[in-house]
């Protein structure tokens, strides 16, 4: 009867964010807490869906630790996290037959850029080389060379937006049951690719790296593959081995594992040019959207919360009103000084206050408004794909002239609608949103807004790569510079018993 022990560490972040994270960033269960996941789509639940379908199987739930997207983690926040962790792991690893850890492959913390690697190398450590490690992932995770050395298989998620969290978690379940049923030992082949890559192309249900994804899915359906995919890295995430990267496990045919690898990332290549981010002039989406029926959307990726940024760019709120923009516009942002001050003066008060600007400072400016406060929340509420809850912090509706501006006290992942309607508004009672998330599901927007316009804007999460200032990853990396080579090699990975 196999027992099997789960454990989680997730938290995307971006380099170029001034506000670093901290330990009381993240949500801890610890131990049977982690059997809460159950029915959400969440990898974990996913594993356990998978798991559970077993008679056999015994669950050991360890530690689990989610954050949504921030800045680089504090040496301090990474000690207590990693620490915890790991004695978690020891404590439990003695009745394991088997591990399986969800992770998402885009963490870095002050001191140690490879927070993933260090936590399985030392997983490995303690469970010794012959038990079986799979590990599931963000497909905008930075899967490096330690990691593959530890783990005998992966899986890597296959819808951007994300939808199948659960999915992911469940074909590693299925993976780390087969390894230990049939006793495999696993084969994966990586070829990496220098290039960062962003924009719409990127939208697997439409765009040409969905194409691909759709090939890996088919080499897992034909049992080509044990598992397959294709990391695009998160390239705000600025790590020496942030690149894109196909991934092919296999049960032993290590040469066909590495020809599909390649013959991937040879198609991958050329494509690069069309994956990356198409920014408008914010000034001439202004010009456009004042003429047009709408609604329409004003995409902030640049500070997306959800990829790392703060989220108190008021860049698109000051333009709009400089420029005379008269229809009703809805936005959101982090400002905890503006919420506090709205919950002291209470519902229906009037409160002038310093709107935006006061994290990134280096790129915002703060932006003065006298505003009614409309409502006033815990800022509490559950995502619509995930279904996980979420915690914004004392959160205040302030309206002021045409604008409605959702106001947090935390950053959380903007990914849908879900902070708007905890908070009594609905995107389809207004002219112009604006949505700081890259690309949101279509039926959240784009199914019913006549254009989403993709601002070209400052940001510590702007699709302008080269304007970012990237000083760590591997050079030269498309299109970081201008004169990149492909000169593919695959690399294979066995498992760590056959070592």
């Amino acid at each position: 009867m196999p027992q099997i022990l789960i454990a989680e560490c997730m938290q995307e972040i971006s380099s170029f964010n001034p506000l670093p994270s901290d330990y009381d960033y993240f949500h801890i269960q610890r131990g049977v807490e982690l059997l809460g996941q159950r029915g959400l789509n969440s990898a974990v639940a996913g594993a356990l869906a998978v798991f559970g379908t077993r008679g056999d199987v015994t669950l050991l739930p360890c530690y689990g630790a989610r954050s949504g997207s921030a800045g680089l983690l504090s040496a301090a926040g990474w000690q207590r996290l990693s620490g915890e962790l790991l004695d978690a792991v020891a404590a439990r690893i003695a009745e394991a037959d088997a591990v399986f850890v969800s992770l998402h492959g885009a963490m870095g913390a002050e001191g140690e850029l490879d927070p993933e690697g260090f936590l399985l190398s030392r997983i490995r450590e303690i469970a010794g080389p012959a038990m079986p490690i799979v590990i599931s992932l963000d497909l905008h995770g930075i899967l490096t060379d330690r990691m593959l050395r530890q783990v005998d298989g992966l899986a890597i998620y296959h819808t951007y937006p994300h939808v199948d969290f659960a999915d992911t978690g469940a074909r590693a379940a299925r993976l780390l049951l087969d390894i230990i049923d049939r006793r495999l030992d696993p084969v994966i082949a990586r070829v990496t690719i220098p290039a960062l890559v962003r924009g719409d192309e990127l939208i697997t249900r439409t765009g040409c790296y969905g194409d691909l994804i759709r090939e890996a899915q088919r080499l897992e359906r034909d049992r080509v593959a044990l598992a397959a995919g294709i990391m695009i890295g998160n390239p705000f995430t600025d790590v020496p081995e942030l690149c894109s990267q196909v991934l092919i496990v296999a049960e032993r045919d290590g040469e066909r594992a590495a020809a599909e690898a390649m013959r991937l990332a040879q198609e991958f290549w050329p494509l690069r040019h069309r994956m990356q981010g198409k920014l408008i002039a914010l000034d001439r989406a202004i010009a456009q959207a004042k003429w047009m029926a709408g609604p329409v959307v004003f995409t902030d990726a640049a500070d997306a919360t959800s990829s790392g940024a703060t989220g108190d760019s008021n860049v698109i709120l000051a333009a709009l009103r400089e420029a005379g923009y008269s229809r009703r516009v809805l936005a959101q942002i982090v400002d905890p000084q503006a919420a506090r001050a709205a919950h002291e003066a209470g519902v229906g008060a009037q409160v002038t206050v310093q709107l935006g600007g006061g994290l990134d400072r280096g790129r915002f400016t703060p932006m003065t408004v006298t505003a009614t406060v409309e409502s006033l929340s815990r800022g509490c509420g559950r995502f619509e794909t995930g279904r996980s809850g979420f915690d914004a912090g004392p959160t205040a509706v302030l309206a002021f002239d045409n604008f409605t501006v959702v106001v947090i006290s935390r950053t959380v992942g903007l990914v849908d609608r879900a902070l708007y309607w905890a908070n009594g508004v609905d995107p389809q009672d207004f002219d112009l949103i604006v949505v700081k998330c890259p690309h949101t599901e279509y039926r959240m927007y784009d199914a019913w807004v006549e254009k989403n316009f993709n601002i070209d804007a400052p940001g510590a999460t702007s699709a302008d790569l080269r304007s970012l200032g990237h000083t760590i990853c591997a050079r030269p990396i498309y299109p970081l510079d201008a004169e990149v080579k492909f000169d593919p090699s695959p690399v294979l990975y066995h498992a760590p018993r056959r070592r």
